[in-house]
């Protein structure tokens, strides 16, 4: 056996040597990429997108903003500077899918409640009724952590702004009437470069599992300090 060995030694080891590289490179090959994807306005229907964007097919981001929580403070942008957050859009008195939204939320909070880089924000969509004071009523009730999640009012036309041409998180510019703005049950995973990495069916209790996952692949990309 040791001759044999000693005979065959050169083309052995390169056999190996060729058999490993083979394979490395057979894995990388099918190696699934661990990263989300990075959605533009091109890439989601239509509906959701505001005509003037449709066409974007790269650089697009949250635009800034500043608005309302429910305890009276400003939150701005620069509040989930260098943060992972999962935004959706609502009301308070919405009869429709708004509660089970708010349960699903209220489950990613619960899931997540030790992560410091993981917050939550919900964009009411009828600003006039959802005060600050009716936003921390629904808070309180809805068992809301200032600390992790805020709920945000102001000037209905920015938040408008933001829900078409931001987050991609609306049917159309509203009918006037009185709920105006098509919301959907979308949630929306955001980036610490304030990009979105993720769509998620805020009614559907299985989807939110999958957004836990996306969470934690999209940690990996942006490890916390």
């Amino acid at each position: 056996m040791k001759m044999f060995f000693n005979r065959y030694k050169i083309f052995l080891t390169i056999f190996f040597v060729s058999s490993l590289v083979i394979l490395i490179l057979f894995y990388n090959a099918l190696k699934i990429d661990d990263k989300l994807p990075i959605y533009q306005p091109a890439m989601v229907n239509y509906e959701l997108v505001d005509n003037s964007i449709q066409h974007v097919k790269k650089y697009h981001k949250i635009a800034p903003f500043s608005l309302i929580n429910q305890n009276g403070e400003t939150i701005t942008e620069k509040v989930y500077q260098n943060k992972i957050y999962v935004a959706d859009f609502f009301f308070t008195t919405c009869p429709s899918i708004c509660p089970k939204m708010t349960q699903n939320m209220g489950l990613v909070q619960e899931a997540l409640i030790d992560d410091n880089q993981i917050q939550l924000v919900s964009f009411s969509v009828t600003p006039k009724i959802d005060s600050v004071a009716q936003l921390k009523r629904y808070a309180v009730e809805k068992g809301v952590l200032d600390s992790k999640w805020n709920l945000l009012t102001g000037d209905k036309k920015l938040i408008y702004n933001l829900a078409r041409k931001s987050f991609l998180a609306a049917k159309n510019d509203g009918d006037g009437g009185p709920h105006d703005m098509i919301h959907t049950e979308n949630f929306v995973l955001v980036d610490p470069d304030k990009r979105i990495r993720g769509f998620y069916d805020g009614t559907n209790t299985l989807a939110m599992e999958t957004l836990l996952l996306d969470i934690k692949t999209l940690q990996k990309e942006y490890p916390y300090p």
